[in-house]
């Protein structure tokens, strides 16, 4: 005996169309052959999905089925086509007889939209949607969303990534100075032609960081870079640039390294490299380096505290 195509989908009569597609799409991504190559009893399973949203799908075919279940025929498309009544090994009807027959039964319902001719048509091959190659109606892709973690860099300076979706990998492109948390959407590069949203998690950096289009590094200097300058090397995306530092620099001034953070994109600009100086004092130091500290105070007095709070 035919199963019900409701309860193929897991579905009530009272489904909306969206719900028989949402259905539809969830069960035949579970049971499609590719993914379940040589197994029988999921390919006997995926006709069955196809089958019954084939004809729920269908508005006039499912008007049919919802009236009167299998017992007429709900994938017939040639013509010459016959109609069972009564159940099995009941009176074969042609569809003309079977029309002019409901028509006497309901009261004429002619040849408007909705009529008995539009019905009938879908099953003989007449009325408005007669042709010999009528293709399957399939649901609208659905989007996939999936979650990709993205190394720091290639989310400040752009890049690609590789991301696997179902069975398949893809590229996916990374703009320059994506957000964490934030989704690109890549067209049409699911499994069964569906749109995939990636929800982008930008791993932390060991030394970088992020405000805005601006990247900021914390570099380590001595006690005498700070009080009398010096050159040094410091990191920044590309690799190592060349910075001076003034004399008398503090700990936590930042310096500016202009155009070295995110890269310029459409109409956004090139945010800078900021260098923020971390002073560290040495923890042990022998007599003279001692006595010399004390008379550089005693040389230079000074409260850096003074006016702060």
């Amino acid at each position: 005996m035919p199963k019900d195509y409701y309860e193929v989908l897991g579905l009530s009569r009272s489904a909306s169309a969206d719900e028989i597609a949402k259905a539809y799409r969830k069960l035949a991504r579970q049971h499609h052959p590719d993914r379940n190559p040589g197994d029988k009893q999921a390919e006997a399973r995926f006709k069955e999905i196809q089958n019954a949203y084939d004809t729920l799908n269908d508005p006039k075919k499912k008007a049919m089925y919802d009236q009167f279940g299998t017992e007429v025929p709900p994938g017939a498309g040639g013509g010459g086509t016959s109609f069972t009544f009564g159940g099995p090994g009941g009176q074969q009807v042609d569809p003309e007889m079977a029309q002019e027959m409901f028509r006497r039964m309901f009261g004429g319902g002619g040849g408007g939209a909705g009529g008995f001719e539009d019905l009938f048509g879908s099953f003989s091959g007449g009325g408005r949607n007669r042709g010999r190659g009528r293709s399957r109606a399939q649901p609208a892709p659905e989007t996939v969303e999936v979650e990709a973690h993205v190394p720091f860099l290639t989310a400040a300076l752009g890049g690609t990534i590789g991301l696997r979706v179902g069975d398949r990998d893809i590229d996916v492109k990374v703009p320059p100075g994506f957000e964490d948390g934030k989704k690109l959407r890549v067209a049409g590069q699911g499994e069964f032609g569906e749109d995939i949203l990636v929800r982008i998690r930008v791993d932390p950096h060991p030394y970088f960081r992020r405000e805005g289009r601006d990247l900021l590094v914390d570099v380590p200097i001595t006690v005498g870079e700070a009080v009398l300058g010096a050159k040094i090397d410091v990191p920044a995306p590309d690799g190592q640039k060349s910075l001076t530092i003034p004399a008398g620099s503090s700990c936590g001034q930042k310096l500016r390294l202009r155009g070295q953070g995110v890269p310029a994109s459409g109409s956004l600009p090139a945010g800078d490299l900021f260098v923020v100086l971390k002073v560290l004092v040495p923890k042990g130091i022998d007599a003279e380096s001692r006595r010399l500290i004390e008379e550089f105070s005693r040389r230079n007095p000074y409260d850096p505290r003074a006016g702060v709070w």
